[in-house]
Formats: structure tokens, C-alpha cells, sequence
């Protein structure tokens, strides 16, 4: 088995916990650590990605998104508007890669198997690929009686590639909360009744299934051994905050 560390603490405010998987990326290229998985609870943000930065009412669905109690950040992987809340897992995995543009679609596809595995083991039927209407849009999404459950993104640099995104345990209502504002101030056009959640087939929670999750990529080879913050990681993570933070009028 290849050994995996692994991170289960959130950093606050959600600037700096995102700047943290940044941070942990940028090591894991230049070899200062080894491959790094993180699954958390994080807290409530909308994270606005590439394509939501270029569209006219950005600034708009950031404060829409800051105005119902939801951080704003500027997210890590590419793709559209995407919601945490407590009762979400975020996961954040980067892996070293001396070519990281090879692979990109074999990486997705190896994350979304691991995800379908660990639902199917607590009794939910799963597929993967795209919902019509869904937030976010994406060929490896992770989708169940029609419904999005869980949206995935990558980012590369050299050296290294991250695959991160978010799986809805329960109250996917509260995904749709700040999304419906700003996805109207971006001029999407999606479907909010696509959104959905593990609890809508079976009782759980985020603790079973980041347990399920952990198992998951056991059993995929990967062996997630608890590790720690670094002090270097966490100073790295400080300087890139500002980077993770909307900067509008």
C-alpha cells in the first residue's frame, strides 16, 4: 500500500483553510512531504471559482453569499460556485506528479470510484457522471436518485495535482441557500431541486462517513495514516490567505 498522510482538523477563518490545501500542495511538488489526503467539516463558505471570477455579477454573489452568514473564498480547483456547511465533507488530496497533466481524468475518475465505494458500503446507490440542472457541473460527479451528492475540481501545478471538492451528508437545502442568489448574480442557469445529500437514502453522518471515506481508500491501496500540521505548513498556509479572499469594490 502507498502511504497517505492524512489531516481531519479544519483551519478558520475558510480563507486560510483553504489557503492550508494550497499550502499542503505547493510542499507536496517540491517534496517537503508526501502525498497529503484531508477530510473535514468544514465551515459554512461558498467557494467561487475561475469561471465565476470573469462573470459580470461576481462581486454580487459574493456579498449575496456573505449576506446569508456564508464565507466567501476564491477555491483551489477550477469549476463553478460551490457550498460547505457542517453538514458537508470537504477533501482536499494532493499527490505528486513529475508530469501532472498526465493523468488528469485518471485522477478524477480514481477519487469518484473511492467516494461510490464508500457509499456503497453504507447502503447508497450511487453513479457517477453529470445531473442535468446540477450546481457545478461535472462529468465525475458522484450522484444518487438523480441528485448531485458530491461535486470534484483539480488543480495543477508542476510537480503536483490536488483533487478536491465537497460530499452533502445532509440538509442540501442549505447548499441551495447562498447558491440560488448567486447563481442568479452569475446568470447560471441550473436547477436547485438537483441538489441532494447521502441522508436522502439513508441516516448519517459526516463522522460515519468520513469513516466509510477513510476506508474507502484504504481498500483502493492508499493507507491514510493520521498526521499532523507542520508549523511550515502553517505559516505557508498564513501568507496565502489573502490569495483565497474575493477582492471586490
Amino acid at each position: 500500500m502507498s502511504e497517505l498522510r492524512l489531516l481531519t482538523d479544519r483551519l478558520d477563518p475558510p480563507a486560510l483553510d483553504t489557503a492550508a490545501s494550497t499550502a499542503i500542495l505547493r510542499r507536496v511538488a517540491a517534496r517537503e512531504i508526501g502525498p497529503t489526503l484531508r477530510l473535514f467539516v468544514p465551515a459554512r463558505a461558498v467557494a467561487f471559482g475561475s469561471q465565476d471570477r470573469t462573470r459580470p455579477g461576481y462581486a454580487d454573489a459574493v456579498r449575496a453569499a456573505e449576506d446569508l452568514g456564508f464565507a466567501a473564498v476564491e477555491r483551489l480547483a477550477g469549476g463553478r460556485a460551490a457550498v460547505f456547511h457542517e453538514g458537508t465533507i470537504a477533501f482536499a488530496w494532493a499527490t505528486p506528479h513529475d508530469d501532472p497533466k498526465r493523468g488528469i481524468e485518471t485522477r478524477f475518475a480514481a477519487l469518484a470510484d473511492i467516494v461510490v465505494a464508500a457509499l456503497d458500503d453504507l447502503g447508497v446507490t450511487t453513479a457517477v457522471g453529470e445531473v442535468p440542472g446540477e450546481y457545478c457541473p461535472g462529468r465525475f460527479s458522484v450522484h444518487s436518485e438523480g441528485r448531485k451528492i458530491m461535486g470534484v475540481g483539480q488543480r495543477l501545478v508542476r510537480g503536483a495535482a490536488h483533487v478536491g471538492g465537497v460530499v452533502v451528508v445532509h440538509s442540501p437545502e442549505v447548499v441551495n441557500k447562498p447558491l440560488i442568489p448567486a447563481y442568479r448574480s452569475l446568470g447560471y442557469d441550473w436547477n436547485p431541486e438537483a441538489t441532494g445529500a447521502v441522508g436522502d437514502s439513508i441516516e448519517a453522518t459526516v463522522d460515519t462517513v468520513i469513516a466509510a471515506l477513510v476506508e474507502a481508500f484504504r481498500a483502493s491501496g492508499r493507507q491514510p495514516s493520521p498526521a499532523r500540521w507542520s508549523p511550515a505548513t502553517l505559516d505557508l498556509a498564513a501568507g496565502l490567505a489573502a490569495q483565497h479572499t474575493p477582492q471586490i469594490a
